[in-house]
């Protein structure tokens, strides 16, 4: 908080960078929950199964916001415009999305219970289900379900550069380096176009209305480091020159969405909205080595679990985590204030999952 005080005595471009670089750290830190995700001790399969339905809320929620704040009027710049604006996304969870059953993941028969509904990342922060992880009648692994956080809200902030380029196009372009939070990072970029449909109408200069169509596509980069060790009770006799300091989980969120977009600019005030189809897809894959319980049936005694050498699993054993997120149409609508060279815009857009973006920035021509 004292440092977005400081920034805002600062240079325009400079604060932008303070609010992008702070709401990423928010975003990131929602994967704190993976920190013990115990139930990749399991099979491989079942463990990739599990994340993908406990993050799928918030990875739907991001693309969502990732497709927000692209545009505040349907006017293109003139030839040499431009402007610098700063959003601020936030994509929201719907109930729906807070718990899911276990017996729709289709786990192995080795995962019990087979049924039950569970929290997601998004959902309540209960003490979760208890499970357990058997081969052959011995239980390799027991965990809880991991919680949820309870929150249902996630922003994201994009920043991008509109420049002005003949024939009534403009060029929008969304870039940040990549960023070290933490352990881990996150990186950002995006391009957009816009083109004048009005241009090509009779006496539109006589009318305060623009009507263009808009596509914009951004993509996100991030990695967040995991921690997975052996399960305290169980002997572990794995190799001290076996590391399990590496492990990493590696997002990467594309988002894309096209649109026919209007807006009525008067002196001050312009009331803007769109009508298009919107997509977001997620790769998640899993990099390092993963200590993984193994059933050792010696001869003269029973069966036992341990961890060791052979159940070192790394990330080329997790099948990568393919995520087809939400698609369908959006419809949006919005204002823009501008007092001279400064912008403040808000808007609403209605999805699968929704988004409220606000936003601030500085326009010329």
């Amino acid at each position: 908080m004292n440092q977005s005080k400081t920034a805002m005595n600062r240079l325009f471009t400079k604060r932008l960078g303070v609010m992008i670089c702070t709401l990423f750290l928010i975003s990131t830190l929602s994967f704190s929950q993976f920190d013990n995700a115990d139930f990749l001790r399991s099979a491989p399969a079942d463990g990739v199964k599990y994340i993908e339905a406990y993050v799928s809320p918030f990875v739907n929620a991001f693309g969502a916001g990732l497709n927000g704040g692209w545009y505040n009027t349907a006017k293109p710049h003139k030839l040499g415009g431009f402007d610098i604006t700063t959003s601020f996304n936030l994509g929201f969870v719907p109930s729906s999305a807070t718990t899911f059953d276990i017996s729709s993941l289709g786990l192995s028969s080795n995962i019990t219970p087979v049924t039950g509904t569970v929290a997601s990342i998004a959902g309540p922060t209960d003490g979760g289900l208890p499970m357990t992880y058997t081969v052959n009648g011995v239980t390799l692994a027991s965990f809880d379900s991991p919680p949820g956080t309870d929150w249902k809200i996630i922003p994201v902030p994009t920043a991008q550069v509109g420049i002005g380029l003949p024939l009534g196009t403009e060029l929008k372009v969304r870039l940040i380096p990549k960023i070290n939070i933490q352990d881990g990072d996150i990186s950002l970029w995006g391009l957009g176009l816009m083109h004048s449909i009005m241009q090509y109408i009779p006496g539109n200069k006589l009318l305060p209305l623009d009507v263009s169509l808009f596509g914009g596509y951004t993509k996100l980069t991030g990695n967040v480091p995991l921690s997975i060790q052996p399960q305290a009770g169980y002997p572990n006799i794995i190799s001290s020159t076996i590391s399990l300091d590496d492990q990493n989980l590696s997002v990467d969120v594309k988002a894309f969405n096209i649109n026919a977009i209007a807006s009525l600019n008067l002196p001050v005030l312009t009331v803007y909205g769109g009508l298009g189809y919107c997509k977001t897809k997620t790769l998640i894959e899993l990099t390092g080595n993963f200590p993984t319980p193994v059933l050792v049936t010696p001869a003269v005694a029973a069966p036992y679990a341990e961890y060791n050498d052979t159940g070192i699993k790394t990330g080329a054993d997790f099948p990568s985590m393919d995520i087809e997120n939400f698609s369908g149409v959006r419809a949006n609508i919005g204002l823009r204030v501008k007092l001279a060279v400064i912008t403040i815009h808000a808007d609403y857009t209605l999805a699968q999952y929704n988004v409220l973006s606000t936003g601030l920035g500085i326009s010329f021509r």
